[in-house]
């Protein structure tokens, strides 16, 4: 799954958004999405963890992540080390564009568990959901980064 925004600010400013606890959280209200431990506020660094608790589908769910790339102000990579998925990879790509906004590419690849199962869940249910996630996570991101950042 690969999502692109244009954001009117800075990549230094949507790159440190990105990375922050509490601006993760607001965007993912609507799910009670929360740091209960590791990094629980401020903004996370190469090697920092953090367990997120959110209810979705009706259910509660913990995925811990740990950021293990970080190339400031282009890039960092979360992935799963625990949680619901098979597997969890966010790759988060920001490049200034020539007018001095923010081009960010959310490259994600997960898998639901339960084989086959876990597949046609996939197809039929989670990409559509998690892209709809994501994009309201970067609609929140645009609009506080194009508020601090002088977008």
């Amino acid at each position: 799954m690969e999502l692109v925004t244009v954001i009117r600010a800075p990549c230094e400013t949507v790159f440190d958004l990105s990375r922050d606890v509490g601006v993760h959280a607001a965007s993912m209200s609507a799910s009670g999405e929360r740091a209960i431990a590791g990094v629980t506020a401020g903004q996370m660094r190469l090697g920092d963890r953090v367990t997120w608790r959110a209810r979705h589908f009706g259910l509660s769910w913990d995925l811990t992540s740990e950021i293990t790339t970080y190339a400031r102000p282009h890039l960092f990579i979360d992935e799963q080390v625990a949680g619901p998925f098979a597997h969890w990879h966010h790759a988060h790509h920001f490049d200034t564009t020539r007018n001095h906004h923010t081009t960010m590419r959310d490259v994600i690849d997960f898998a639901a568990p339960f084989g086959r199962l876990g597949r046609l869940a996939d197809w039929v249910v989670l990409t559509r959901y998690m892209t709809r996630l994501i994009r309201i996570r970067n609609e929140h991101l645009t609009a506080v980064a194009e508020r601090v950042g002088g977008g």
